[in-house]
């Protein structure tokens, strides 16, 4: 096919490796946010094409260390608070690299734990936002550490479920909108926690097939314009609940060709935009899940966005349909 010979493994390589590189520029300054999951984003799209070895792991584990804070939380970078979401994305970090050895896992536990509401929901940090995303970082971060035993796991069960949609999607609160993301989030919890019958697959299967627009891109609820990085979240979602086979994986994989730069490397969002480490992933993960170049790209987990064969060292093993 044609859309195969245009792949630019190289140049996309290249462009994480270098990205960030320069500090003094506006961009780099007000994304700092964004540090510890970007840093994720590259670490496990570089394993994925078999570039690992390009990346400092000294460096990287000497980074995770410095942001760990006293509570056991991670935050993005120097300076900002710890969040469930870079805990998250440290562990993934970690548990790429074999080096939850070098991080204070008791302490990261305590802290993911205290997070869990009476309700059975789950806080990102102190400050008490409520979020079903907050939900699936939590249990895929206990999973990993192996204590998922911490938490009270039928109170979490009944707050994610209660977040489920007459049109058999979910929302980040009980009551509010389908969205694909979210979705992704809720169902990888329910994998994660062998509940997945709990779902109507069905229901749930057409509405994120429907997600699918002539491009062949995907958006992440009606109305609205397809983005690569949904290549990622409706895709894994299709493949946990067993209906992968619903959506036409040529037009998509032509879709997540055309968002490639291939001047500089990376992919964007939609075809002529920027591209960043954010949609590059999502765009390699998105072609990993439909098979496409299986001699370049790793088999990535569904579940945890991580390359399966680490998901296989470690001996997790979520629910698939």
């Amino acid at each position: 096919m044609e859309s195969e010979k245009k792949l630019q493994i190289e140049k996309h390589v290249d462009f994480i490796v270098n990205y960030g590189k320069t500090h003094d520029k506006y961009e780099y300054e007000v994304s700092d946010y964004l540090r510890m999951s970007g840093l994720y984003w590259s670490v496990t799209f570089l394993d994925l094409v078999n570039s690992l070895e390009k990346l400092n792991k000294d460096d990287i584990v000497a980074y995770l260390k410095r942001n760990q804070h006293s509570s056991g939380g991670f935050s993005p970078c120097d300076g900002h608070d710890p969040h469930l979401l870079y805990s998250l994305s440290a562990i993934q970090i970690a548990v790429i690299f074999d080096v939850l050895n070098e991080i204070e896992c008791d302490k990261l536990i305590d802290y993911i734990v205290a997070l869990q509401n009476e309700d059975g929901s789950f806080a990102g940090d102190c400050w008490g936002e409520i979020d079903t995303r907050f939900s699936f970082c939590a249990v895929a971060a206990l999973s990993l550490l192996k204590a998922l035993d911490r938490i009270d796991q039928e109170k979490a069960v009944s707050f994610v479920i209660s977040c489920m949609n007459y049109d058999g999607g979910f929302g980040c609160l009980p009551g509010t909108e389908s969205h694909a993301g979210q979705i992704y989030c809720c169902v990888g919890f329910l994998s994660i926690l062998n509940r997945l019958h709990m779902i109507n697959v069905d229901l749930l299967g057409w509405w994120l097939s429907e997600r699918q627009l002539p491009s062949g891109g995907l958006n992440g609820r009606p109305e609205k314009l397809q983005d690569v990085c949904y290549s990622w979240w409706v895709i894994a979602s299709l493949k946990m609940i067993g209906k992968l086979e619903w959506i036409d994986m040529e037009k998509l994989r032509d879709y997540i060709i055309s968002c490639q730069d291939e001047e500089t490397g990376g992919f964007s969002d939609r075809p002529g935009n920027m591209p960043d480490p954010f949609h590059t992933l999502f765009a390699f993960t998105g072609l990993s899940l439909i098979k496409s170049y299986p001699e370049k790209i790793k088999e990535v987990n569904p579940v945890f966005c991580m390359p399966q064969y680490v998901i296989d060292r470690i001996g997790v093993k979520p629910q698939l349909l």
